[in-house]
């Protein structure tokens, strides 16, 4: 089973889990394998059935986007890690 490490604004959708375990050999089967367990997940990861553009996932550190995307190849013992992209802030207030 592959590693799924979960950003902390995607842990209350997995039970406060930090990192889980997902089956699969594929990008696509670890992230099924995934919503069966955990389905709130699929809102966040996929609301379309892609890959919102608003989250980034990696395979041993490697942007999916640059490999093979959602069949990027998924051992056992690889490490996905679910990273949602963070947007907004303040500006900087000059007086």
């Amino acid at each position: 089973m592959a590693t799924v490490r979960l950003a902390p604004v995607l842990r209350p959708s997995a039970g406060g889990s930090k990192q889980v375990s997902a089956q699969g050999s594929t990008l696509t089967e670890v992230l099924n394998d995934l919503y069966q367990h955990y389905p709130a997940l699929k809102d966040q990861i996929q609301p379309s059935g892609e890959l919102s553009r608003f989250i980034n996932i990696y395979v041993n550190d490697q942007d999916v986007r640059y490999l093979q995307g959602l069949e990027t190849v998924v051992g056992a013992s690889d490490t996905v890690i679910l990273l949602p992209a963070m947007a907004g802030g303040r500006g900087l207030v000059t007086k």
